[in-house]
């Protein structure tokens, strides 16, 4: 079903449905592309010409609880597999390549262990790792976990206000979570205002999709690693304040097929906005 912003969405349930967007040729290459938490579909405009360029068929979609939708507060990690499953099915397609930043990785990751019929290659951007692979996590990761599980309401209402600040302030006060001291200024308008419309966006409805996923974040994914035979590329760098890349390197040797390209100088943005394009040429 479309709506009229052009997105379409799917059942998931008889109550609850999962939205998704198209960026590139109707006909291109799939690749689905899982957003950041917070997230949603709207951060896949930021490589809506590089897709159109490398031929991609992009499909980002909002995980339940985000934009438009529904929540599913007891879903897990797992469901991941399900979600992509869904918006392939949707779009007619049988197997495809994923791009998941930041906070997106644990539900590619989840869908290439579990349903290795649909995904044949995942990049993992800026991604998110298990908490068992972060020996020292930033303060704010711990403060954010800590607070979904013992007090979500509190959470809910923290992202409320979050989502009221951003509206009112300029595009840097959402862009400097995502950035290193000093980066900001360095991005584009059209970047920025992005990067604020996809925060936005995530939170419009529900706040739930935060308090889920901050809540996976703090425990154990319950994915089989070991498992997935798709080919795996980790970019990563160096100037990451949000995710260690000491944990990254420990993901790496726990997949069998897993590739690290670090990203020398980038932080957690930079490394999105400097990879992703690097990605979808590759399917050409």
């Amino acid at each position: 079903m479309h709506d009229d912003e052009g997105t379409r969405s799917v059942p998931l349930a008889a109550d609850r449905r999962l939205t998704y967007a198209e960026y590139g040729p109707p006909g291109g290459t799939p690749v689905v592309f899982l957003h950041g938490t917070p997230g949603s579909r709207r951060l896949g405009g930021l490589f809506e010409t590089t897709a159109e360029d490398c031929g991609v068929r992009l499909l980002a979609f909002d995980r339940p609880g985000y934009g438009r939708s529904s929540p599913w507060p007891d879903r897990s990690v797992r469901d991941g597999a399900r979600l992509v499953a869904a918006v392939l099915d949707d779009a007619g397609v049988d197997s495809a390549g994923a791009v998941a930043f930041s906070g997106g990785a644990p539900y590619a990751l989840a869908a290439a262990a579990t349903r290795s019929d649909r995904l044949d290659r995942v990049d993992i951007v800026s991604g998110a790792m298990p908490p068992e692979m972060i020996e020292d996590p930033p303060a704010i990761q711990r403060l954010l976990r800590t607070t979904a599980t013992a007090t979500p309401l509190l959470l809910r209402g923290l992202f409320r206000g979050q989502a009221w600040l951003a509206r009112h302030r300029s595009p840097s006060f959402v862009v400097s979570q995502y950035t290193s001291e000093g980066a900001t200024a360095e991005l584009s308008e059209r970047v920025a205002e992005i990067v604020r419309a996809d925060f936005l966006e995530a939170l419009s409805c529900h706040r739930q999709g935060v308090v889920t996923e901050f809540r996976h974040a703090a425990s154990d994914w319950n994915v089989p690693l070991a498992e997935i035979d798709a080919d795996v590329r980790l970019w990563h760098g160096t100037r990451d304040t949000n995710v260690p890349i000491d944990a990254v390197r420990r993901l790496e040797a726990a997949l069998p097929t897993a590739q690290l390209r670090v990203r020398e100088e980038a932080d957690h943005l930079r490394t999105l906005l400097e990879s992703v394009p690097v990605i979808l040429d590759g399917y050409r």
